[in-house]
C-alpha cells in the first residue's frame, strides 16, 4: 500500500510535507529545551567553578563558551552568568566578556556584550548611580555604579578598550531597542565605575517608584 502512494506524484508531495513539518517541530521543540535547559546547566558549572577556585567549568561538554561571570542588578532583579567571548554561539545564551577589553576586576576597562532584545534589554532602564554587582570565579564580589550611557557608531573609530587606569565597566548592545531590523551600526554603551556597597533594597523601591521596575 505505502508503495502505491510513493507511486503518485501527488501523495509524494505530501509525504515531502510531512517530514518536512516533523523536522520543523523537532527543531523547534530542539531550541526550547536549550532554552530551558541552559540556565540550569549555566548555574551548575559556576557553582563548579566557584567551588574549584575559579577553574573554568564548561556548562555541556560540546560548550565553546563557559560562565566567567555573574552579573546582577539588584535594583532591577537582574542575575545573568557572563560567558567567554562575545560571538554569536555565546552571546545566544547570555552576555559574553568580549577579549577585547581587560578581565574584571583588572586596572583598565572590562567589556561585555550582549542582544538588546533579550539578556541585555534592561540596559535601557540603568540609571545613574545604580549598582552594578560582578561575581568573580574565585568568589570576589565587585560593585560598580553607573556613570552614564551614551549611543555611538560602530563605523566610526572607537578608541580601544583602556589596558590601564582604574577597573571600570562598560556594558554594550545594539541601538535602538526596538529596532526591527538586527545589526544595525548604532550601540548603546553603558559606563560603570567603581563603587562602594550602597543600599540596593532603596534602588530597588525607586526603580517601582518610577515604573522601571514591576513588584
Amino acid at each position: 500500500m505505502f508503495r502505491r502512494i510513493l507511486e503518485q506524484p501527488r501523495h509524494w508531495l505530501l509525504v515531502v510535507a510531512l517530514v518536512v513539518a516533523v523536522q520543523q517541530l523537532l527543531s523547534a521543540a530542539l531550541v526550547y529545551s536549550k532554552a530551558a535547559l541552559a540556565p540550569v546547566l549555566m548555574e551548575r558549572a559556576w557553582q563548579l567553578t566557584l567551588a574549584d577556585g575559579g577553574r573554568s567549568h564548561k556548562p555541556w561538554p560540546w560548550a565553546d563558551t563557559w560562565p566567567v561571570a555573574r552579573l546582577q542588578v539588584p535594583a532591577l532583579g537582574i542575575d545573568q552568568f557572563v560567558l567567554a567571548g562575545a560571538s554569536g554561539n555565546a552571546l545566544a545564551f547570555g552576555p559574553g566578556l568580549d577579549a577585547a577589553g581587560r578581565s574584571p576586576g583588572e586596572p583598565g576597562t572590562a567589556v561585555i556584550a550582549g542582544h538588546r532584545d533579550t539578556h541585555f534589554r534592561f540596559l535601557q532602564h540603568l540609571q545613574p548611580a545604580m549598582t552594578l554587582q560582578l561575581e568573580l570565579p574565585d568568589g570576589r564580589m565587585l560593585r560598580y555604579r553607573v556613570a552614564g550611557a551614551e549611543v555611538v557608531d560602530s563605523r566610526d573609530v572607537v578608541e580601544a578598550p583602556a589596558q590601564f587606569g582604574p577597573a571600570q565597566l562598560e556594558l554594550v548592545t545594539c541601538f535602538p531597542f526596538d529596532a526591527l531590523r538586527a545589526g544595525g551600526p548604532l550601540r548603546y554603551v553603558v559606563r560603570a565605575e567603581p563603587g562602594a556597597f550602597v543600599n540596593t533594597e532603596l534602588e530597588r523601591r525607586a526603580a517601582v517608584n518610577n515604573g522601571v521596575l514591576e513588584l
